[in-house]
């Protein structure tokens, strides 16, 4: 796989026949690992090590409906009472980031109404906060730590 411009991490992976999968460290289970799933792992273990966001507050595809069209958001994290804080969308390093994932995002959002937006393809990451009180955000040069999110709040 790819170089990412996250941290490197001991990934615990597989062969199963002729691919690959590997260990998701918040679903605790193998996936199969292809370009999109590599960023998402970089991603979980950067937020758990290096953001100090607890595993047990992440919720990996969470399930969220739109109209009538049920759709998945890659990562969203809550806090204790299970408000969501941060909603994370992953693309596989190939896939440019364009409008089109930040309108995809925003989407996510209307069911969410996170604090934290953070969009990356393991190359490339834009992080952005929200102001809802004055309909605002503002891109942040690095994602907060779990408890500079909290702070939010």
């Amino acid at each position: 796989m790819q170089r990412l411009i996250f941290p490197e991490y001991d990934f615990r992976i597989r062969p199963v026949g002729d691919k690959q999968e590997i260990f998701d460290i918040v679903r605790k289970r193998f996936v199969a690992l292809t370009q999109e799933e590599w960023v998402r792992q970089h991603v979980l273990h950067f937020l758990s090590r290096e953001k100090s966001v607890p595993l047990s507050l992440m919720a990996v595809e969470k399930n969220l409906k739109i109209n009538t069209l049920i759709k998945r958001a890659d990562i969203v994290v809550h806090e204790r009472s299970g408000r969501p804080l941060l909603l994370v969308e992953c693309k596989a390093p190939g896939v440019k980031i364009t409008q089109q994932a930040f309108d995809q995002a925003a989407r996510y959002d209307m069911v969410f109404h996170v604090n934290f937006l953070f969009i990356t393809n393991g190359m490339a990451n834009y992080c952005c906060s929200f102001d809802y009180t004055h309909n605002t955000y503002s891109f942040l040069p690095e994602i907060p730590s779990y408890a500079e999110m909290i702070a939010t709040l």
